[in-house]
């Protein structure tokens, strides 16, 4: 355990059948997010190629000074494709509504997902607001402008 202090993630039930976050082991980075279907959705079906919100029937209140990152799964995405558009997502510390998870199907074959199936990862890290400082010139750097693969391969 490192000296830092453990921020604490206040998380809200909007939805009795909601399976809170858990973290899987001792060393894990991230705690899973499940699925939380309505009882008259027994599962969604995600077709190759599209993208559909999934709800885990939570609400949480990250602390000031950190952000909640939503990650794929990486047993889901290597074995099925289904990963995040967006990955990873940021949820910020001032909102209060359903933690929603965005997954796109990259699989060849549909995938269905069941209420309470581990869909996605969350981290809480630390940020940080930069001062923004409008500058009429940048410090020079050996890369430059040099954008995209500009350091090369290796």
């Amino acid at each position: 355990m490192s000296d830092t202090a453990q921020p604490t993630l206040a998380v809200k039930r909007l939805d009795p059948r909601a399976a809170l976050p858990r973290y899987q082991s001792a060393g894990a980075a991230g705690m899973d997010l499940a699925a939380c279907l309505p009882e008259s959705t027994p599962s969604i079906w995600l077709e190759p190629g599209a993208i559909r919100p999934i709800p885990t029937g939570i609400a949480i209140a990250v602390p000031l000074g950190f952000e909640a990152q939503v990650r794929p799964r990486s047993g889901l995405s290597t074995k099925h494709g289904i990963t995040l558009p967006n990955a990873p997502g940021t949820i910020d510390s001032d909102y209060r509504g359903e933690v929603l998870v965005p997954l796109i199907n990259l699989g060849k074959e549909r995938f269905e997902i069941t209420h309470g199936m581990r869909i996605a990862q969350m981290v809480i890290a630390p940020v940080v607001q930069a001062v923004i400082a409008e500058a009429s010139e940048l410090s020079a750097t050996q890369r430059g402008a040099g954008g995209f693969g500009s350091t090369g391969r290796h």
